[in-house]
């Protein structure tokens, strides 16, 4: 009986493992960049493959437009850009699919406004 007890005990505490590590998923990613006319922080709360939402802060420059998109060279894979919405001076908001596969993406950050268009390119590791 005491056997079946401990196997019992033991299967529960791996199912527990098992369930919390698939629920934490992967940490928050969080990448800047800056150019002679811009600089901006792009925060992706939770970073894996399928569709996601960034917010993109603009800390320097007064872009009119900012389009996010990936690329992943290794393997000849790309996603269209998508719009981000001016949530507040500052701030833009983007949802959509910019990671398709886990590996190492460049994400791209476009900016446009009166002071020219910039293109500022990160490293972004999607494990998910």
């Amino acid at each position: 009986m005491r056997r079946v007890l401990a196997v019992a005990a033991l299967l529960a505490a791996a199912l527990a493992l098992f369930l919390y590590a698939r629920g934490s998923g992967p940490a928050p990613l969080t990448l800047t960049s800056v150019s002679t006319r811009y600089a901006v922080t792009v925060s992706i709360p939770r970073p894996t493959t399928g569709r996601v939402a960034a917010e993109v802060r603009v800390t320097s420059g007064d872009p009119h437009t900012v389009t996010l998109s990936t690329v992943m060279p290794g393997m000849g894979h790309a996603t269209p850009e998508i719009t981000a919405d001016q949530r507040q001076p500052g701030r833009y908001a983007a949802e959509g699919e910019l990671f398709p596969m886990a590996g190492v993406w460049e994400l791209s950050v476009r900016l446009s406004g009166a002071a020219g268009e910039e293109l500022l390119v990160v490293k972004a590791p999607i494990t998910e």
